[in-house]
């Protein structure tokens, strides 16, 4: 069996990467984790979580990863700051290209790379993020009780987290583009049942108003041109997720609408390679399964490794 640099080799470094790694270091494994910016994926972004365990109180996005980030280090986890170009995991020797030429080796990978909300790249929307414009129902909902708030989108999950912020807003609007919504229709038809939801059609949302909070919406009519403005006190960017795999051998892996397809213990379909987190092709996308997911894709790692043994 010819020599590798590594056992484990982890792309990416968000929840399910860096939780990955911790595993992997406390197990000796001979492991590296790859990220090509600071620990902590679309966490650093988040303004403020309060559904992860352990913290009463709440916690910042920032200061979560960096709590996560510190623990990898107490493991003693070596970590490289690099670009992933591509990667070739169909063999026994899985190979990882890195921007300037380096090849990277490894009996096994752990790919946790993540995915990446579409935005409108509109005006304000990078400026509010956090402080009223938000991505995931979910995780924001309990923030906006009493509130009005927009959802912009038309399919299932725009539809699925409108009825889902009702639960604490007073008004729900959702704005779409055309005339008729693109979500299923017995998820039409709870939305369309629900008295607390309004529609605005034909319509995008062309800024987000506001200076230290979202404070409406600047929007237009795709058929009249028409232009007005919405108050509320949330907008919901609810137009689907991209999946972070451009790094990624999609020919050789298993996937769905470029998410990886994985069993239970987080193994893709090929032997040896693991997924774990955003990139997965799943329905809940959140930091607490995402870290499960990366404590299961090692002990899968491992269990491979102890197999070729």
């Amino acid at each position: 069996m010819s020599e590798t640099d590594y056992q484990l080799i982890i792309v990416g470094g968000g929840p399910a990467g860096l939780t990955a790694g911790l595993y992997a270091a406390r197990a000796k494994l001979h492991a590296i984790l790859l990220e090509k910016g600071a620990p902590g994926g679309q966490v650093m972004n988040t303004d403020w979580i309060d559904n992860y365990p352990g913290f009463p109180e709440g916690i910042s996005g920032f200061e979560l990863a960096e709590k996560m980030a510190a623990q990898v280090q107490r493991f003693g986890l070596p970590t490289k700051v690099c670009e992933v170009t591509s990667m070739d995991l169909a063999g026994p020797v899985k190979k990882i290209f890195l921007e300037g030429g380096e090849t990277l080796t490894s009996r096994t990978v752990i790919l946790a790379t993540g995915a990446r909300p579409n935005k409108l790249g509109i005006p304000g929307e990078k400026e509010l993020t956090g402080k009223g414009v938000s991505y995931c129902a979910t995780c924001d909902g309990p923030f906006y009780r009493g509130l009005e708030i927009a959802v912009i989108g038309g399919g299932d999950t725009a539809v699925q987290e409108a009825m889902h912020l009702t639960k604490f807003a007073t008004r729900v609007t959702v704005i779409h583009r055309r005339n008729e919504l693109r979500a299923e229709r017995i998820l039409q038809e709870k939305a369309f049942a629900n008295a607390r939801i309004d529609y605005i059609w034909d319509t995008v949302v062309t800024e987000v108003l506001g200076s230290k909070e979202v404070e409406g919406l600047r929007l237009k009519n795709v058929k009249s041109g028409e232009e007005t403005t919405l108050a509320v006190k949330g907008c919901f960017v609810l137009i689907g997720l991209y999946p972070n795999n451009e790094m990624l051998p999609l020919d050789q892996l298993a996937s769905e609408g470029g998410f990886i397809v994985t069993d239970k213990e987080m193994r893709t379909s090929l032997p040896g390679v693991m997924a774990a987190g955003d990139i997965c092709s799943k329905e809940v996308r959140q930091i607490v399964n995402a870290t499960g997911e990366g404590a299961v894709a090692c002990v899968a790692a491992e269990n491979y490794l102890g197999n070729l043994k």
